[in-house]
Parts: structure tokens; C-alpha cells; sequence
């Protein structure tokens, strides 16, 4: 749509990550407070979050960068030169959070359920933002077409279909239904239902896509094996959070917290 830079030396696609980015820790930071989260907590997964960003971006570098030399090796590894791809920036990035969530876990212990729905309503919403700037940018879209749906995107010949844009959106979508659940606290199942719902959302919509990414599983694209393979984690991750909110529901009938009285006024 609009690929230029403005200024000289910033894109559309980059203020949409920037928002994005900001989006995600504004979520948090929002939820945290309304949960009354423990201020050291907050600050642990902030700082973490800040780690598992910057290994994101890295990991997402690299997974393309290793899809285009699979693809065509003659052409070289290049690491910075070859684009994104979100679901290697997911894989980095998960490792990164879940492994300092373990070393730090006996200082924050049982807490980690805490965040299993804020931590992915903040990506859900900064990745929608990260998708429309691909709309900008003119990458990720779909196969041409003739159909009323179709956008033209520049250095793309014809209407193609707009991926990207129907991926924002239905990652605009995802956010709203797990927020709502979150907000009625009825369940605890935020993570999984992403790790589900954009697990499904990702697969489909790559049978529509036009861009020449690679690959290296047969008969699958690269992010269909990611996507199968959120689904094949997401599933039992309902039984086992499912088992946690259960103790921890039971717990809190044995043990209410009682809050301190608050000071009369004088």
C-alpha cells in the first residue's frame, strides 16, 4: 500500500511494530493493575518481556534467514536481509519468557497462572498492529484473484488476496473474545485458546498465501507446521491449566484472603 519511507528514514510498517510493541505492554501493564498484581512480579515479566522481545525479533530474523537458504542456497545466508516470519519470532520468544519463568520460579511460585491470559491478549493486540503494518508494506499477501476482495499492493502484479489484512483482523477478533472471558474471570484458559485460535487462524490462511517464503517440512508451508504444532501444545494445556485453576479455586476456599482494614479517616 505505502512501502515509502516517510522522512527519509521511517516506514508505516515500522510505527505499526512500534505501536504494536507499546500495545502489548500497555495490556499488561493495564490487566496488572486491575488484578492487583504483585509490583515486583509485574516488573519481573516487564523485564522478561523485554528479553523475549529482542530474542523474538532475533529468532524471527533467523528462521527466514534459514527458509531462504533451504530454499535456494546459491543465494547465500543472510540473516538481516531475508524479512520476518512471526511464528519463528513466537518460537524464540517462547522459549525465552517460559525458560526465565523456570529459572525465577520458586521466587514466584503458583503465580504463573496469573498471566496465562494478560501475556497473550498483549501479543494478540501488538501482533494485530505488527499485520497491518504488512498491509503498509505490501508483504505477506495472498494469491491473486478477481474477487471483490482482492488489493493491489505495489511491486505485486494485480489483485491479490490481502492476507495480511485478514489476518489483523482476525487476530483483532481473537483479542476481543479472549478479553471478554478474561474480564468475566470464569475460566483460565486464555493461553491455550490463543495458542488454538491463531494456531488454526495461521494454518487456513495459508492455503491463500502468494508470497515464496520456503520451506522444509513436505506438503506443509513453514508456518503450518508452526500452527499445527501450537494447536498440538494448546490442547493439553487446557487439561493441565484447568487441573492448576481447580487447586487454586480450592485453595482459596481454605485459605480467603482476609484484606486489612483500612484506616479510619480523622
Amino acid at each position: 500500500m505505502y512501502p515509502y519511507k516517510i522522512g527519509g528514514f521511517i516506514t508505516l510498517y515500522g510505527i505499526c511494530v512500534a505501536v504494536g510493541v507499546l500495545a502489548c505492554f500497555i495490556v499488561f501493564w493495564l490487566l496488572a493493575k486491575r488484578d492487583k498484581l504483585e509490583s515486583k512480579y509485574a516488573d519481573f515479566i516487564t523485564i522478561n518481556g523485554v528479553a523475549t522481545a529482542a530474542v523474538g525479533f532475533f529468532s524471527a530474523a533467523l528462521f527466514q534467514a534459514i527458509y531462504s537458504y533451504i530454499d535456494n542456497p546459491e543465494a547465500g545466508f543472510d540473516l538481516f536481509g531475508s524479512g520476518l516470519t512471526f511464528l519463528g519470532g513466537f518460537v524464540g520468544g517462547a522459549v525465552t519468557f517460559v525458560g526465565l519463568c523456570l529459572i525465577f520460579r520458586k521466587k514466584f511460585q503458583s503465580k504463573i497462572i496469573d498471566i496465562c491470559t494478560s501475556v497473550p491478549l498483549g501479543l494478540l493486540l501488538g501482533h494485530a498492529f505488527g499485520r497491518l503494518g504488512c498491509v503498509f508494506a505490501g508483504c505477506c499477501y495472498g494469491l491473486p484473484t478477481d474477487s471483490w476482495i482482492g488489493m493491489e499492493f505495489v511491486g505485486v502484479e494485480g489483485k491479490v488476496i490481502p492476507t495480511n489484512l485478514i489476518e489483523a483482523l482476525g487476530l483483532f477478533v481473537l483479542f476481543v473474545v479472549i478479553l471478554a472471558s478474561y474480564l468475566k474471570k470464569t475460566n483460565p484458559y486464555g493461553l491455550p485458546a490463543y495458542l488454538i485460535g491463531y494456531g488454526v487462524l495461521r494454518f487456513v490462511i495459508e492455503f491463500w498465501r502468494g508470497d515464496e517464503r520456503g520451506g522444509f517440512v513436505p506438503g506443509v508451508s513453514p508456518s503450518q507446521f508452526w500452527s499445527l504444532l501450537m494447536i498440538a501444545v494448546g490442547i493439553p494445556l487446557i487439561f493441565i491449566l484447568h487441573k492448576a485453576w481447580k487447586n487454586r479455586q480450592e485453595y482459596l476456599k481454605e485459605h480467603p484472603i482476609i484484606e486489612p482494614e483500612k484506616k479510619k479517616a480523622k
